[in-house]
């Protein structure tokens, strides 16, 4: 099975589908990407007559309009085999126009002519060159590999977009102009530079949100019980240090301040307008808005999506109208937004309370949840650089904020309460960067099992929305918290220490108990609670009192005063020994308890001036009065919590985080002997004739042979005769199954022999077989048997997709047989596979022993397992038919001598 295997490059996920959606421009204003249609005809025929006669000579070579056969086969809705033709628009005054069109056209089944035109107000903005980006993937994606251009010589522009694509480009003079010719498949600097220009547009879209110029409150009424009244306020008392135009038709002025009639009344330039209006006025103040070069809004009007009906039409013509007018929008049905530094000083949402400034970021879904978060922050001792309550999210996304915070200078923890995702794979592709610079806490709620899923395999059984979710975190370096509690804690510890290097801890105390609380904690946590070496436990028996125990817990009994905290705090942390430090104080003694905190922190100020600033220390001081705090130290702050066991968690989630930040981080694999289009035709054509159903056991050995799976030799057989004959060939001994495509689990209806060494024996057993399907009334379900070879030794296990509907396809890897589904041992993923998440599959299972070699078994071909989920992986992504893949059992050998799938089944469906 083994061939090479080289990196993959795979494109951004787009903001929403492939061929329609918005996109953002460079100066952070965004227009809507889609398929051209023949309703089109006319809107495109004005936008190519709108062009500068320069334009229009670089687009067709001539200033002339382009003749109405050209103009009508560009709004055509065209095989994307043979061309496409996408269409940027932005709202005029008669409805949206095309500011941007780029199309590609076959020239022969591998390469394909591109022509790109953008409207003259529009350059500059990245329109082409985001063009170009969607008509390579959707190229590529339909069998293109090149692309080929002219332009005239002087075309400096559309040069550029194709010189600065990353794309491989080679020009030459030809007799027309400048020839040009793209290799569209995606390498590691089209790639790069796809993020890079993603991440810019994102950053300067958003810009306006968290440094406006000046904000405008519409609907900021005379009422204090009012939100907008309470906006309002909110902005003045935190001191916003721009304009505040209060809006309101009835009122002269508003807390003091000039009000305003309309929005239009404003003087410009406003970037930011936070809108609390009833829900049917908010159309209207959107085109105000936009008519005085509003950037962005914050929406706090509910009556939306969130109350289905009618509220889920409006939220959709609310966010075509934003959209249309290229503003951007939170909410709505949200709280508002905050930044907190010192420079702006921003409050535009209703809450009352404005956070103290710091480096954590954070972005709720839910409205309460913010107000909970912006109450407890001074409680726990934390401060934010900003907050965004982004309501229904029907536009500015978690994604994008993500982005925005990956490289603010401001933000060291980012910290997201969600209740759904809207695009996972970008969300993965996004955090799995992002976690790599700075820790993403996420408290995910709504986790049930979808009831929805039709559970026809065991991998299918086996997955659950909470099973995606887990399996997109662990693959996207997200640290889970269990609770808004927890987030906090982990906030708290995130943004003043050091990742651990390891999963050693020491733990010093002065009571056994709270020891021996912490020391479970931390090994139910993941963590190791190691003894000191004999060269530790002897400095530390000369520097403590003699009653202290010198294990781990460092128990310094209850009588132990300041100094004997702050040696045995420099010693543990210098010694080398440990990752990190657990320090537990609990005030039983007679010492001064601000003496025993001056003497943790400046034992810890002591180690790291000694060169231990890698080691983070977590503190427990029990009967606190403060629920969390911090413990001021002079090289840094240090988290103090007031129970044994919450450090100890903590640091648990946070030693792993540091495992995955710095482990490779992975490469998505290629393999050189794929022939997915083979892969690919079956399945498209079984579900043009068939439907949704399982593929026959025909089907399913050219598709897993298509993409170089190892399969058990076996031949299908329709009659009795046409079995032994099978078996003859194969040689003896063989299994008989049953072939059905209805029956999903043949165990269950009798329908496998296995070793039979003779003819009688495999003539019997097909009749057997056949007798019994006819016992289940159902004759019709045998389409045949397989014969197979038997097989002796190795370890059984299984490996399958199932679709998501939102995540997509999730591999599944685990022991198999039978008992799978009872075992539940099995580990998924998200794909698309790296190779680092398929060794962490294999060796994420509680049975990995059993492959590594048990009680005299061979240790397994570990190697190849890895490779069969990369491979099935790529199936799944590659053939989008694809629902469910259920291979159980795979037989695995000794390194070396591969694996064998022995059963398999493939169930598609259409795409909708």
């Amino acid at each position: 099975m083994s061939s090479s295997l080289n990196p993959r490059y795979i494109p951004p996920p787009p903001q929403e589908s492939d061929e329609s959606g918005q996109v953002t421009l460079r100066d952070g204003t965004v227009a809507q990407l889609r398929r051209a249609h023949p309703a089109d005809l006319a809107a495109i025929t004005r936008f190519f007559r709108e062009l500068s006669a320069e334009s229009r000579y670089r687009r067709f070579l001539s200033a002339s309009m382009p003749g109405p056969d050209l103009i009508a086969r560009l709004a055509s809705e065209n095989d994307p085999r043979s061309a496409v033709t996408l269409v940027a628009t932005r709202a005029g005054t008669d409805g949206a126009r095309i500011v941007a069109t780029g199309s590609y056209i076959a020239r022969d089944a591998r390469t394909a002519e591109i022509a790109l035109a953008v409207a003259d107000e529009f350059r500059g903005k990245g329109l082409g060159t985001l063009l170009l980006e969607r008509l390579a993937f959707l190229a590529v994606r339909n069998g293109f590999t090149r692309f080929w251009a002219i332009t005239s010589s002087d075309s400096r522009p559309m040069l550029e977009v194709f010189r600065e694509s990353g794309f491989e480009v080679r020009d030459h003079p030809g007799r027309d102009g400048i020839e040009i010719d793209l290799a569209i498949l995606p390498t590691a600097t089209s790639v790069a530079r796809e993020e890079l220009r993603d991440r810019i547009a994102t950053i300067a879209s958003l810009v306006p949100f968290f440094s406006p110029n000046a904000v405008a409150v519409v609907g900021a009424s005379r009422d204090p019980a009012g939100i907008g009244h309470r906006v309002l306020e909110g902005l003045i008392r935190a001191g916003f240090r721009g304009p505040i135009y209060p809006v309101n038709p009835k009122a002269p002025d508003v807390a003091g301040l000039r009000a305003y009639p309309s929005v239009r009344d404003l003087p410009p330039p406003v970037d930011l307008a936070v809108i609390a209006v009833p829900a049917g006025a908010v159309m209207r103040v959107v085109d105000d808005c936009a008519a005085i070069g509003v950037r962005a809004l914050v929406i706090i009007s509910a009556g939306f999506a969130e109350t289905g009906g009618e509220g889920v039409t409006l939220q959709k013509a609310l966010v075509e109208k934003v959209r249309g007018y290229g503003m951007r929008m939170v909410g709505p049905n949200c709280l508002g937004l905050l930044n907190a530094d010192q420079s702006v000083r921003l409050n535009a949402s209703f809450s009352p309370i404005f956070p103290p400034p710091g480096r954590i970021a954070m972005s709720s879904q839910s409205g309460a949840v913010g107000l909970a978060v912006l109450g407890a922050a001074s409680r726990y001792g934390l401060g934010f650089s900003t907050f965004v309550s982004v309501g229904n999210k029907a536009d500015v996304s978690g994604n994008d904020l993500l982005q925005y915070w990956e490289h603010d200078p401001n933000t060291d923890v980012i910290l997201l309460y969600l209740e759904s995702f809207g695009n996972p794979r970008r969300f993965s592709r996004i955090a799995r960067r992002v976690s790599r610079r700075k820790p993403v806490v996420v408290l995910q709620s709504g986790l049930t099992r979808s009831g929805g899923r039709a559970a026809g395999s065991h991998t299918a059984a086996l997955a659950t929305n909470a099973t995606a979710v887990e399996a997109l975190f662990r693959q996207t370096g997200i640290v889970r918290a269990g609770s808004l509690e927890e987030m906090f804690d982990l906030a708290l510890t995130l943004g003043c220490q050091p990742l651990p290097r390891g999963r050693r801890v020491a733990i010093v105390t002065n009571a056994g108990g709270p020891g021996i609380l912490s020391a479970d904690a931390c090994e139910a946590s993941g963590l190791t609670v190691p003894e000191p070496s004999p060269e530790l436990r002897k400095r530390l028996a000369e520097l403590l009192p003699g009653a202290a125990s010198i294990g781990n817990p460092i128990d310094l009994i209850a009588a132990a005063g300041p100094e004997a905290y702050r040696r045995a705090i420099e010693v543990v942390l210098t010694s080398g020994e440990f990752d990190s430090l657990l320090v537990l104080y609990t005030p039983v003694g007679l010492a001064d308890q601000r003496e025993v905190q001056k003497a943790i922190t400046d034992g810890i100020t002591a180690a790291r001036t000694s060169g231990a600033t890698g080691r983070p220390v977590l503190a427990c001081i029990l009967g606190q009065e403060q629920n969390r705090t911090h413990l001021e130290c002079a090289s840094g702050r240090i988290p103090c919590y007031p129970f044994p066991e919450t450090p100890a968690r903590v640091l648990g989630k946070v030693a792993a985080y540091g495992e995955w930040r710095a482990q490779p981080a992975g490469v998505f694999p290629d393999f050189d002997d794929l022939q997915l289009a083979t892969a690919q035709s079956v399945c498209r054509e079984v579900v043009a004739k068939r439907g949704e159903c399982w593929l026959s056991a025909e089907e399913v050995r050219v598709v897993l042979e298509a993409v170089r799976l190892p399969l058990v030799p076996s031949e299908f057989a329709r009659t009795a005769d046409e079995a032994v004959a099978a078996a003859e060939r194969l040689g003896f001994p063989v299994a008989v199954k049953l072939a059905s495509r209805r029956f999903v689990h043949k165990s269950e209806v009798g329908g496998v022999r296995l070793g039979l060494t003779n003819t009688s024996a495999v003539r019997q057993a097909f009749e057997e077989i056949r007798v019994r399907v006819e016992k289940e009334n159902q004759p019709d379900a045998m389409d045949g048997v397989v014969v197979q070879s038997m097989l002796h030794g190795g370890v059984e296990v299984m490996a399958g997709v199932t679709h998501d509907p939102l995540f997509g396809p999730l591999v599944a890897f685990g022991l198999g047989g039978i008992h799978v589904e009872i075992l539940a041992d099995v580990c998924f993923r998200v794909a698309p596979l790296t190779d680092v998440d398929a060794t962490e599959m294999v060796r994420g299972i509680k049975g990995f022993r059993l492959l590594e070699g048990y009680r005299g078994h061979p240790p397994a071909d570990v190697a190849a397992l890895q490779e069969t989920l990369l491979r099935v992986s790529r199936l799944a992504e590659d053939v989008p038919e694809i629902g469910e893949i259920d291979l159980n059992p795979i037989f695995t050998f000794a390194p070396g001598q591969g694996c064998r799938i022995a059963d398999a089944r493939i169930r598609v469906r259409p795409i909708r």
